[in-house]
């Protein structure tokens, strides 16, 4: 039954918070549009991270804007021994190794945010334990429990597909007789786990739509975009029957895949030294290399102040280095522009009680078609959802730039209304009500969410190179380029591993 606004609750007076890259959407004046008037005096939207300068500043250097409103550069007086743009991981990474190896250096870190996060990919969390087969891909909701036997008979999909997919988790048959062990992994290479299911395996097209969302969750991408050689890696089902090794992963797979092979968890991200100076709200605007220093130009709300440093570290995202420093050569600056990252969606939802999740008697479910793919209690009292920008179809460099192109367009109550609409379908039945027992939303869009991950079928020059980063790095004078963008690594510790290499070349 489709629940009218009122039902779901969207005119009651809870905290709502839309942040977008940790920024307050609502301090963008009409960035959401205008408030219903039915929220308006008693909904605030509470303001967290920073002002808008940290997504307009930039937009604005890179639309050519900036210039012609902020007036000349004024120098501060102030010379630090390595200045390095961009406070998190990286950055931190970057500010530590250098005083590791000169303890007395003077070091600045400027961040356009008003306080540090690590904006991690999502800790690789257990399987879901139950699977809504929802009516967006199969005409009506159905809730299948994964953990109990038989499951796969409960699912609301044709017979034959109910067959398929029992073949694929207890018997798949090798599907490439006759080929090598590398052969076979150069195949799986070629395809996406989408293509594998239907063009290898001839599964029924309910099989394909069931397993779609499978990487969503951890990859902010789903199966078209989900490369068949991480699927087997991953332990997706399909492949028993192809005999690979499973004591080593395949040199196809991704850094992440890799890394994760034999449960390695990434580094825990670092503290900042308390000898650096951190100057946040800070939007980094011009890095220069000159006779005797660098001088780094900052926006800090009024103007531009600028600084002098015996070296720079751009721990920065990559695409955004060549509207820093123009002077670099043209094939540095297109390869810089070849970074694509990964947009995601989350959202919090804090209930009045907790009773209904409890009476679910799951704790993650999985969805296959829904605009949020994954919903899970996180105690004492909330539940956390995750949602996809990225358009998969494209792949996920061509799908992330158009899927973080229609998130920033997507007004606050579309989401709202979503995610009131999944949890009354998943939660109404045990006694949710979306209107009187939610207390809190907060929407978290992250438009440059993850580093880029080289990986097949996408990236045909993974695993062996040259990778676009090769043309991008390497110092440029007193500057070096230190994101996580720039190494071909599992994401978690691209940034730690960047920082670390720029460190190097400009102690050289």
């Amino acid at each position: 039954m489709s629940l009218t606004p009122r039902d779901l609750g969207l005119d009651r007076p809870i905290s709502r918070r839309d942040l977008f890259d940790g920024i307050a959407l609502a301090s963008l004046g009409s960035a959401l549009g205008p408030v219903p008037a039915a929220r308006a005096a008693s909904t605030p939207f509470a303001v967290r991270g920073d002002t808008a300068e940290a997504l307009s500043v930039p937009h604005a250097l890179r639309d050519g804007r900036f210039w012609e409103h902020a007036g000349a550069p004024e120098p501060t007086g102030e010379r630090y021994d390595l200045v390095v743009v961009g406070g998190g991981r990286a950055g931190v990474s970057a500010a530590n190794g250098w005083l590791l190896r000169h303890p007395s250096a003077r070091v600045l870190v400027l961040d356009n945010h008003d306080e540090l996060g690590d904006p991690r990919p999502p800790v690789r969390a257990a399987g879901p334990d139950a699977v809504m087969c929802d009516a967006e891909s199969f005409g009506a909701d159905t809730l299948v429990t994964t953990a109990s036997p038989g499951w796969i008979g409960r699912l609301p999909i044709a017979e034959a597909a109910r067959r398929d997919l029992l073949r694929l988790h207890d018997e798949p048959p090798d599907w490439f007789p006759g080929l090598s062990a590398e052969a076979k992994q150069e195949r799986l290479a070629e395809l996406t786990y989408s293509r594998f299911l239907r063009e290898v395996c001839g599964a029924h097209p309910d099989v394909e739509r069931f397993c779609r969302t499978m990487p969503s969750r951890d990859w902010a991408y789903d199966a078209r975009a989900f490369g068949a050689i991480d699927a087997w890696g991953t332990g997706y089902p399909g492949f028993a029957g192809l005999g690979l090794d499973r004591d080593k992963p395949s040199r196809y797979n991704s850094p992440t895949v890799r890394r994760d092979w034999h449960g390695a968890a990434p580094a825990a991200a670092p503290a900042l030294d308390g000898r650096a100076l951190l100057r946040l709200s800070s939007p980094v605007v011009s890095v220069r290399d000159g006779v005797s220093a660098a001088t780094v130009g900052y926006f800090d709300g009024d103007r531009v102040g600028t600084v002098e440093a015996g070296a720079v570290i751009l721990a920065c995202w990559s695409a955004v280095v060549p509207y820093l420093v123009p002077e670099l050569p043209e094939e540095r600056r297109r390869a810089l522009r070849q970074v694509v990252r990964v947009p995601a969606l989350h959202a919090t939802v804090r209930l009045r009680d907790p009773g209904a999740w409890r009476r679910l008697g799951v704790e993650r479910v999985r969805w296959t078609g829904a605009y949020w793919c994954a919903t899970e209690f996180a105690p004492p009292d909330s539940v956390r959802l995750v949602a996809t920008p990225c358009r998969s179809e494209l792949g996920p460099d061509a799908g992330s730039a158009a899927g973080r192109r229609e998130l920033i367009r997507t007004p606050y109550d579309v989401l709202e209304r979503t995610i009131r609409d999944q949890l009354a379908r998943l939660l109404g039945p045990v006694g949710f009500d979306p209107a009187g027992d939610i207390l809190e939303i907060t929407v978290n869009r992250r438009g440059h969410a993850y580093p880029p991950e080289h990986c097949r079928p996408w990236h045909a020059y993974h695993p062996d190179g040259p990778f676009p980063a090769d043309a991008a790095r390497g110092p440029f004078g007193r500057i070096a380029i230190g994101g996580s963008d720039s190494v071909p690594a599992a994401r978690a510790d691209a940034a730690v591993l960047a920082a670390h290499r720029a460190v190097a070349e400009l102690a050289r």
